[in-house]
């Protein structure tokens, strides 16, 4: 059974930093790509950042240049570290794993930005 552990939210003051943490176990086939979403409060999930196997990276359309994504294969935890954070990024975050065609989620973690 697969299982997505996030770790790293909390609240944080404006402008600054955080790292979320995502590690998956109990996976018995490759993973393709290891990403993170959000939801803010009102809105839909949307695309934070994705990692490919091979290192592609795909950012969602509303995020730029703060954010970077890394994973490692050896531990199959996949990271996102946020910067210069702003109220806006106030969501709970969750982490995502896709392989064999199939997505898991991880139960998310929330994220509180304050002005």
């Amino acid at each position: 059974q697969v299982q997505l552990v996030e770790s790293g939210g909390g609240l944080v003051q404006a402008g600054g930093s955080l790292r979320l943490s995502c590690a998956a176990s109990g996976c018995t086939f490759s993973i393709n790509a290891m990403g993170w979403y959000r939801r803010a409060p009102g809105k839909q999930r949307e695309l934070v950042a994705s990692i490919s196997s091979g290192g592609f990276i795909k950012f969602g359309d509303s995020v730029k240049g703060r954010f970077i994504i890394s994973r490692d294969d050896a531990k199959n935890t996949v990271y996102l570290q946020i910067n210069s954070l702003k109220p806006e990024d106030t969501a709970v975050y969750y982490c995502n794993v896709y392989g064999e065609s199939e997505d898991y989620w991880g139960q998310g973690t929330q994220v509180t930005v304050s002005p």
